[in-house]
């Protein structure tokens, strides 16, 4: 899936490594750097691949997701604003439904840099009655810089909602996760870790002291992808499993045993905005090959 974002007709070539193409409905931003490549639709500032010269794909896409206006898509790193989870309608927010302008770019031989924005309107009105100017930074390069800013007066819920591609579920064990957490697939019942995760069955996890770095050790895959988390409260752990996997009509059967989600979140302690200071919610993620 992610192969064709980069064989798609360019529609707008916005600078050397930078261009606009278009994958069905969407709008999608291709960067094509001698060190990196990488995809972002405007609509939810969401990054659908990215991989660094000579990595395999680190983002996990779905192969069955539209490409539809105002449908979420399957997996990349959707931005859940302004909460988290079922807290509202849409779930996880509408910030990632909804059309983003590509408002700053700067490219060098190390590096693509994007800015986008997302501002309140009549539409984000009728769902959540606060004024807001959203910006999602992107730093492209050998590792991935992702850092959301909001301006405003009010309390937002938030997450980097991370898919990455593993080799093999039932091979992979998520460090860095802290002593507690709250167990979504059992009534919100608060467990106690020791700071380590495999994926058995299916997994939903808030993980409320996680530690500043999380590392997926892909063992099948041989690499560790490391997720570092900035200004935030919460890591969340997601893996649908066989079952719930099966019942989603924008994922394979058999997608689960390729994807984890590991995400930076502000669930338990929400993002304060205020006038000119912004709330901000940060994610970095580095490969390491064993």
């Amino acid at each position: 899936m992610q192969d064709t974002l980069y064989t798609l007709p360019v529609v707008n070539q916005i600078t050397p490594y930078l261009s606009q193409r278009q994958q069905s409905d969407l709008p999608i931003v291709v960067i094509s750097h001698p060190k990196v490549r990488a995809a972002i639709a405007l609509q939810g500032a969401h990054l659908l691949s990215w991989q660094p010269s000579g990595q395999k794909p680190v983002i996990w896409l779905s192969e069955k997701t539209p490409f539809t206006t105002g449908k979420a898509i399957r997996g990349g790193v959707p931005i859940c604003w302004p909460w988290f989870g079922p807290a509202g309608e849409p779930a996880h927010g509408f910030a990632r439904n909804m059309p983003w302008t590509l408002t700053a770019h700067d490219e060098n031989e190390d590096a693509v840099m994007l800015t986008f924005t997302l501002e309140s309107n009549a539409q984000t009105k009728k769902l959540w009655p606060h004024d807001f100017t959203l910006l999602a930074r992107f730093r492209i390069a050998e590792h991935c810089e992702i850092e959301l800013e909001a301006y405003g007066d009010y309390e937002a819920t938030a997450a980097l909602h991370s898919y990455f591609q593993i080799a093999d579920i039932s091979q992979v064990e998520v460090s860095g996760l802290g002593n507690s957490f709250i167990d979504k697939v059992n009534d919100n019942a608060v467990g106690a870790s020791d700071g380590k995760q495999t994926y058995p069955n299916r997994v939903d996890r808030i993980h409320t002291a996680a530690d500043d770095c999380s590392v997926i050790h892909d063992k099948a895959g041989k690499r560790q992808i490391e997720v570092y988390h900035h200004y935030q409260s919460d890591v969340v752990t997601w893996n649908p499993g066989p079952e719930l996997s099966c019942s989603m009509g924008d994922m394979p059967n058999e997608g689960y045993k390729t994807m984890v989600c590991v995400e930076t979140a502000r669930i338990s302690k929400p993002l304060k905005s205020a006038g000119e200071s912004p709330a901000r919610l940060g994610t970095t993620i580095r490969i390491v090959n064993k």
